[in-house]
């Protein structure tokens, strides 16, 4: 009984779309990256690029589709945008010294740590979205007048 109230809180539309839209933003990732390196890129080039354009589609998705924000004032529009390449930054740099724990001082399989670690990542980012990037603001009762 408890395990499907849990369920049922976490499988929402909010949370499905999230995950969607996060397999749709890794193909992105990937497919940039592999175009440019048979086009004869770098990787280290091809993998900063494949990144920035796959966080600029992720913020694109979650702010319509996922979080349902729909100012589109330019003040906002950038605020939400710093934000959310600040904690995508933040949680790559928690990504990565999470695996250097695991991987390099733990000696745990790098395939399985990657997994976990992936998890964390995908966990740490909606909740940075959710609470930080595109929280619901009560509208001001007394504005309304």
């Amino acid at each position: 009984m408890m395990i499907k109230k849990i369920w049922d809180r976490l499988m929402n539309r909010e949370v499905i779309s999230y995950l969607i839209f996060g397999v749709l933003t890794t193909a992105v990732n990937w497919v940039v990256y592999s175009l440019m390196v048979k086009s004869g890129t770098d990787y280290r080039i091809a993998t900063a690029v494949a990144w920035a354009v796959s966080v600029l589609f992720a913020f694109l998705v979650n702010k319509i589709f996922v979080f349902q924000s729909y100012d589109l004032h330019p003040g906002i529009i950038a605020k939400e945008a710093v934000s959310f390449t600040a904690c995508r930054i933040l949680s790559g740099i928690m990504e990565m010294v999470f695996m250097v724990i695991m991987v390099s001082w733990l000696s745990w399989n790098e395939y399985g740590s990657k997994v976990l670690v992936s998890v964390v990542v995908v966990i740490a980012n909606y909740v940075f979205s959710k609470l930080f990037i595109f929280r619901k603001h009560e509208k001001n009762p007394c504005k309304e007048r």
